[in-house]
């Protein structure tokens, strides 16, 4: 049985939904956008593709302003849908042709969830970044984890995805992602 690795050539990122008024609520919001952003940008840094979602754009606003700067061009696909698995995001996972998907976001409980198990019945291999992904709820997002996990889902940290997918301290890009690495929020 092959044992699931991210690599980077493999991987995706996917950030689903962190919207300016969905985040007041939003258990660890702060330490939750940090960790996107250092996601965003050791994506940028070794040229993994990342997927934005936005939800209902006129009613919960657009991505959050902190994460313009990580995110940086990234295209924005608004929808309605709470699955992120809709047509355009869907031509985009299949254009990149890249099984993994890292995943941060939310709510754990409702777009991240029903995202997850759309991503597990295309075929993908979600990845859940658990210190990027949060809700408005502490109970429901346990649960959603757990749901996601024996549904097939992979958990991981932010910090063991950047060092899985440099794979070596002689990667050409090990410094600057040490730098990333040392702005995760520490617990």
């Amino acid at each position: 049985m092959a044992i699931p690795r991210l690599h980077a050539d493999d991987t995706l990122l996917m950030v689903i939904d962190i919207q300016e008024r969905l985040m007041p609520t939003i258990h660890g919001g702060d330490d939750l956008v940090a960790t996107v952003g250092v996601m965003a940008e050791f994506a940028q840094l070794l040229e993994i593709p990342t997927i934005v979602t936005e939800q209902y754009v006129r009613g919960l606003g657009r991505t959050v302003a902190a994460l313009d700067a990580p995110l940086g061009n990234t295209r924005r696909i608004e929808k309605t849908r709470f699955s992120g698995v809709v047509p355009e995001v869907l031509e985009d996972l299949h254009r990149h042709r890249r099984p993994n998907i890292l995943i941060c976001g939310i709510e754990a409980h409702v777009c991240v969830l029903q995202t997850t198990l759309d991503l597990l019945g295309a075929g993908f291999v979600p990845w859940l970044v658990v210190d990027g992904i949060s809700g408005s709820d502490r109970d429901q997002i346990a649960v959603a984890m757990d749901r996601m996990g024996r549904s097939g889902a992979i958990r991981t940290g932010a910090m063991s995805a950047i060092y899985e997918l440099l794979g070596d301290a002689n990667h050409v890009r090990f410094k600057e992602a040490l730098g990333l690495a040392k702005r995760l929020p520490r617990h």
